[in-house]
């Protein structure tokens, strides 16, 4: 058994919430574990500044940034770090995959990602946030972008690393996928594994990958259905 309790290959809770904030086009928020992340997408508009337009299609802008109080480690100092912008273009990179972008020539789509509290795994998390409010947004998509972080932890390989684990653990290994495709979109590795390991911890993560879609597509659909009368915003804040 894992320090949580889980098993080997069991995902921490995920619950996704689209439609959170209303001066958004989009948004979405996600409680995965413990980590806490929300997303805001503005546009397809005016591309500022005006020399970065492509009057082809639309250019993607993500920014993901950590709260100062989202770590129980040292204060996070506000503004850009070289983490912050390393998964800012991984994110982007993974969006401008599946969004069509040529639909919306000469314009920009801005994701923005926070993430209010931290467990391990915020790359992912923060990518199937800013993936709900992408679809929260009505923007066009040619798929959709999933994904989950596989590792070893003594001696195992294991799915979906907490904080113990990812700090004590030898490897980490984040991946996202398109998930009618199974093209991978994201493939980063933290850490050495033998051949087999690898193989063994890709089938995992795609398998895993596509659990976490089943569950986004579920609570989306859920959302639209009917408005929620307690959303997990409520309930998070409930739970002290």
């Amino acid at each position: 058994m894992r320090p949580d309790g889980r098993e080997w290959d069991q995902l921490r809770e995920i619950k996704v919430q689209p439609s959170v904030l209303k001066e958004a086009d989009g948004s979405a928020f996600v409680k995965w574990g413990k980590n806490l992340v929300i997303a805001g997408v503005f546009g397809p508009r005016e591309c500022i500044p005006k020399h970065d337009t492509n009057p082809y299609k639309a250019i993607i802008k993500v920014r993901y940034s950590m709260a100062p109080f989202s770590t129980e480690d040292d204060r996070v100092r506000p503004g850009p770090s070289r983490r912050s912008i390393e998964i800012s273009k991984v994110l982007r990179h993974v969006f401008e995959n599946v969004v069509i972008a040529e639909k919306y020539p000469g314009t920009e789509i801005d994701v923005f990602v926070e993430v209010l509290r931290s467990d391990a795994g915020t790359r992912i998390a923060s990518l199937l946030a800013g993936m709900a409010a992408l679809v929260d947004a009505g923007i066009a998509l040619n798929d959709m972008a999933v994904g989950v972080a596989v590792g070893k932890y003594q001696g195992k390989i294991i799915v979906d690393l907490n904080k113990i684990e990812d700090n004590e653990g030898e490897v980490d290994m984040p991946l996202a996928i398109n998930m009618g495709t199974g093209e991978i979109l994201l493939l980063q590795m933290d850490g050495v594994l033998t051949p087999q390991e690898f193989e063994q911890a890709l089938d995992l993560a795609v398998k895993k990958a596509r659990e976490v879609g089943e569950i986004m597509r579920r609570d989306i659909k859920e959302r639209y259905k009917k408005p929620p009368e307690q959303t997990v915003l409520d309930e998070v804040f409930n739970d002290g």
